[in-house]
Order: C-alpha cells, then sequence, then structure tokens
C-alpha cells in the first residue's frame, strides 16, 4: 500500500503488547518511521535474549521510506537499529542524548559508518519530505524523553512516546502546562499516546518524592547498600547521587551499562554532579555502613551485576545485615528470575526492599490523572492508544471518551488507520511478526529453528546410527544416544529396548533409504512413549557399509 492523499497510521510494534516499538505514519506516496525497538525473549524462546519487529511491509517500500526519528533512549525504542538500520539505509534523527547512545551501539556493531545520524537539538525543528518534526520534552526517567509534534499536509500529530507529568524533575527540564496547552490551541488532529500505566487512578509521582523515599530507607541501612535500578533510567542515577551524598555513603557502580549510561550522560551536561565512583576493591575496603553500589540486574537477568553478587561470583560481596533495595518495577514475566535471586540473597540473611514495602521507585508512564490533563491541554480530535497490550489501548480509548475526546480508535500492530480525511477508520491490515537474534543471526521468531528448538526443550533428543550392508540388512547393533529423555534411573534399560527396536526396523530390507530410516525413527519414538509419555525428536543416521 502507498499512501496517497490521506494520512495514515500503521504500528509494526508496541500496540497489543509493551515494548519492540515502531511506528509509522504516511501520507503523499511517503512512509516516516517513528522509534525502532526491541522486546526481550520469554521463556517460549529458548537460547533468545533479544526480539526484534519484522519490517517486512516497510521492507518492500524502502523507495518511499523517509527516515527514522527516534523520540527517547530506551531499548524498546531503539534496540533495533544497530540489527536492521543498515538494511533499511535511510537516515536517523534523534536528539543529543539519544543520539549518543545509538552512536555507541552502531559502533559495538561496527556500522556507525554506514548509517546517517542527524543529531536534533532539544525543542529542535526539521523538515522531512511531507512531515515537519518538533522535538517537545515531556518528563520520563531518561534523558531527553521527548514527544514528537508531526505537521502533515492533514493536521498535526501529536505523539507522546513515553511519558510522565513530574512536579519534581531532577534531570531535564519538560514542557510546562502552559506550553502544552499553548500546542493544543494550534488544533491537534491526533493525541498518539502511551498506554501503559492507563490503569493506575494515581498519578505516577514525582523523581523529587523517591529520592525522600530512598533517603529514609538508605538512612536507616545499617552494613552495605545496594541499590538496582534500570541502567537507562539516568534520572534515578542522578537521584542516587544525591542519595549517597545525603545519607554519607560513597559510591560505586558495577555493571557495564550503567558505565555507558553515566558516561552519555556526562557527555551531553547531564550527571555534572554525580560522585565519582569508587572502584569495587576500594569499596570492599570501606566501612561497611559507608558504602552504596548501584548494579544492574534487578529483573533477574542471569548475566547482570546482582545475579552474579547473589551466587557469590562477583568481587561485590554481601553478608547478613546488608541491604538491598529494588528501586525498579518487576516488568511481568520476570517474577520468576527475580524472585531466584531474591530468595538466594534472603538465604544469605540480606534484608531487601522494594517498591512495595517503601517509596524508592516511580513509573515514567502516566496514570489516569496525567492522562487526563494531556487530553485537556492538547484537546485532540482523534486517540490513538499505543504502548500497550489490547487491554490498556482498549482502556485508555474508553478513558479519553469519558473526559470528552471526540474519537478514539484501538488499532493493534498491522491496522492500517487512516486518520484523515474521514478518519479514524480502519482500512486494512498488513502482516506483522517477530524476529529473533540466535547468536549472531537474526531469524523469523515462528520459523523452523524456533520451533525444533521448542521441541527439543519439551521432549528431548535421541540420536541413532545404523550401519546397512550392500544387502540392504543392518550390520551389528544400532547406536543410540539421549539427550534430555527423562529415563534417568532405568536409562540402561530403556536403551536396551529402544535398540532393540531400532535393530527390528533396520532388519527388514528396504531399497528406498528415506523409508527405512522412516521406519527406525518411528519404532524408536514408540518405544519412547511407551516408557516415558514424551515424543523425543529422534534422528537417524544411516551409515552405508
Amino acid at each position: 500500500m502507498t499512501p496517497g492523499n490521506e494520512l495514515l497510521f500503521l504500528a509494526l510494534g508496541g500496540s497489543g503488547e509493551i515494548g519492540m516499538n515502531v511506528n509509522l505514519y504516511g501520507t503523499q506516496g511517503k512512509w516516516l518511521m517513528v522509534d525502532c525497538g526491541i522486546t526481550f525473549a520469554d521463556p517460549n524462546y529458548p537460547g533468545i535474549d533479544v526480539v526484534l519487529p519484522d519490517l517486512a511491509f516497510i521492507e518492500e517500500r524502502l523507495d518511499d521510506l523517509l527516515g527514522i526519528v527516534l523520540t527517547h533512549g530506551h531499548e524498546d525504542h531503539i534496540g533495533a537499529l544497530p540489527y536492521l538500520a543498515a538494511d533499511l539505509g535511510v537516515p536517523l534523527y534523534a536528539t543529543p542524548f539519544t543520539a549518543g547512545l545509538i552512536a555507541g551501539k552502531l559502533a559495538e556493531e561496527g556500522i556507525l559508518d554506514q548509517i546517517e545520524l542527524n543529531i536534533i537539538e532539544n525543542e529542535g525543528r526539521f523538515p522531512i519530505g511531507p512531515f515537519t518534526i518538533q522535538y517537545v520534552p515531556l518528563a520520563h526517567s531518561i534523558p531527553e524523553g521527548n514527544a514528537l509534534l508531526i505537521g502533515t499536509p492533514f493536521g498535526r500529530v501529536f505523539h507522546t512516546g513515553d511519558w510522565k507529568l513530574d512536579e519534581e524533575p531532577l534531570l531535564g527540564q519538560p514542557s510546562t502546562a502552559e506550553e502544552l496547552t499553548a500546542i493544543g490551541d494550534q488544533g491537534i488532529l491526533a493525541l498518539v499516546c502511551d498506554s501503559t500505566n492507563v490503569f493506575n487512578p494515581e498519578a505516577s509521582g514525582s523523581e523529587g518524592a523517591v529520592r525522600r523515599g530512598l533517603d529514609e530507607v538508605i538512612g536507616e541501612a545499617r552494613g552495605r547498600v545496594l541499590v538496582t535500578t534500570f541502567a537507562s533510567n539516568a534520572a534515578r542515577l542522578q537521584t542516587l547521587g544525591e542519595v549517597a551524598k545525603d545519607t554519607g555513603r560513597t559510591l560505586c557502580v558495577a555493571g557495564r551499562s550503567l558505565d555507558r549510561i553515566i558516561k552519555v550522560a556526562k557527555a551531553n551536561g547531564y550527571l555534572r554532579d554525580f560522585p565519582e565512583p569508587v572502584d569495587w576493591d576500594t569499596a570492599m575496603r570501606l566501612p561497611r555502613d559507608k558504602v552504596m553500589i548501584v548494579a544492574t540486574g534487578g529483573q533477574g537477568e542471569p548475566r547482570a551485576a546482582l545475579a552474579r553478587i547473589a551466587d557469590g561470583s562477583h568481587p561485590i560481596k554481601l553478608d547478613a545485615g546488608d541491604t538491598v533495595v529494588f528501586s525498579s518495577k518487576q516488568i511481568p514475566g520476570n517474577e520468576t528470575a527475580i524472585g531466584v535471586i531474591q530468595n538466594r540473597l534472603a538465604d544469605d540473611g540480606v534484608i531487601m526492599i522494594t517498591d512495595r514495602q517503601a517509596f524508592v521507585h516511580v513509573s515514567g508512564h502516566p496514570g489516569r490523572p496525567e492522562l487526563k490533563a494531556m487530553y485537556q491541554w492538547i484537546r485532540p480530535e482523534i486517540v490513538v492508544p499505543v504502548h500497550g497490550e489490547i487491554r490498556h489501548m482498549a482502556e485508555q480509548a474508553r478513558f479519553a471518551a469519558k473526559v470528552g475526546v471526540p474519537s478514539a480508535i484501538v488499532q493493534k500492530n498491522g491496522d492500517i488507520v487512516r486518520l484523515s480525511p474521514d478518519g479514524p477508520e480502519r482500512i486494512g491490515q498488513t502482516r506483522t511478526g517477530r524476529l529473533i537474534l540466535d547468536g549472531d543471526v537474526i531469524l523469523p521468531a515462528d520459523g523452523a529453528t524456533m520451533g525444533e528448538r521448542r521441541r527439543l526443550s519439551m521432549n528431548g533428543q535421541i540420536s541413532v546410527a545404523v550401519a546397512i550392508g550392500r544387502d540392504g540388512r543392518a550390520i551389528g547393533a544400532p547406536q543410540l544416544k539421549l539427550q534430555g529423555v527423562p529415563v534417568e534411573e532405568d536409562r540402561e534399560a530403556f536403551l536396551d529396548e529402544a535398540t532393540e527396536a531400532a535393530a527390528e526396523a533396520s532388519r527388514k530390507p528396504e531399497r528406498d533409504r528415506e523409508m527405512l530410516r522412516e521406519g527406525i525413527r518411528l519404532a524408536v519414538r514408540r518405544c519412547a512413549t511407551r516408557w516415558t509419555g514424551k515424543k523425543p525428536v529422534v534422528d537417524v543416521l544411516i551409515v552405508e557399509a
């Protein structure tokens, strides 16, 4: 589909899910992409850490894609660029801090010199084809969180990105109510808006209040204190720097992603008063009540610093009476991994404090009072909920109608929506999907590789090798090897029976080797199913003697 004399909206990621945000705007034959993010794999993707959006729709229309505009530097908005930007081959546009994060990612992949990365000043404005873009700063949990004011021939779109309202921001200067009202005064066709916290009846809260909560918790702690938070939450890092000073503790940082964020933030004028961290060895020599460690791993990531500290394989050590503060919210799906680490810490007598016990975290996304305020300032004709599961987006559409927004449309990934003229209307649908980063290879998430891996992880695998003579009959006994088949105590007895089943199937003279192979495979799998109730993957190798 090529957009004509109309304004189209199409999400390829982030609508119907939280994460992996990719949005397209189309008009006058051209497309503009906003954000290009990843999501993180769950147990349905064994062996996979990173999930990417399938951009087949726009890859088939690259001549019509003008560029990618990035709202801010979180992974679910920029994380796919190192893997997909070179193939897309279009310019990127970002404010300085976000551009610094992107440049680091592209450099790690060795493709920085292949990409046109345009740095746009904060609150900057620029044209791109039939669109004009203006960055509008909003509060979030990372520097330079921005909305985009997108001018089109059919009216203006206010694309919020991720945002919240914060009366006491510790990093950056978000737009004021008066400035947002002035934007609304000029007329807004559509508000494309973050839905993540729509069920929260309260405002998200301020970073200043978190500082006071952390001051209290850490001020009362005895022994070493470790605080874990999202590495990208530079606003929280600023808070933690202040808390270290407030409580008389020396700061130590554990985690490469934290080092990277701090470096980019300082290069762009943020974290100027951040205390100079000491190294791990120095931290371990300090009096226990005079050190505060900031570490990655609050979501249970097995290779992050906190997991290694919890299992004793990190130079930083925690003992009974020390305190770990989880200054972040559990991402749905991570509960089990977080619980494993918390149980290890509890077994060592470490005290743990989460946002359920003290005011040590605030969300970076708007609750209902904040959404209502934005509707009243911007006064859009249409609300298009994004950045949420279907239940979040449907609820935001209902809430917007309740507080007086004239129209709303609940779309999901792949829905082609005409915003104007005569919109909003769903006018078509295109296939969307997911890709997986498997080592250094990008594959379809629903492809053969992942299907095979799921079967292996669920049922195990049996290898069978059979030697066949010139007369087509088996020579010697088949050789079997098991992996992950649940016959631990009865392994030898099972192998004897499965070997006999393979031998019996191989005794039948069969000129068609594929039919012979299939007969052996089925015989061994039937044996395994009788023993275990499982249907393992059975691979048969026929060796011609």
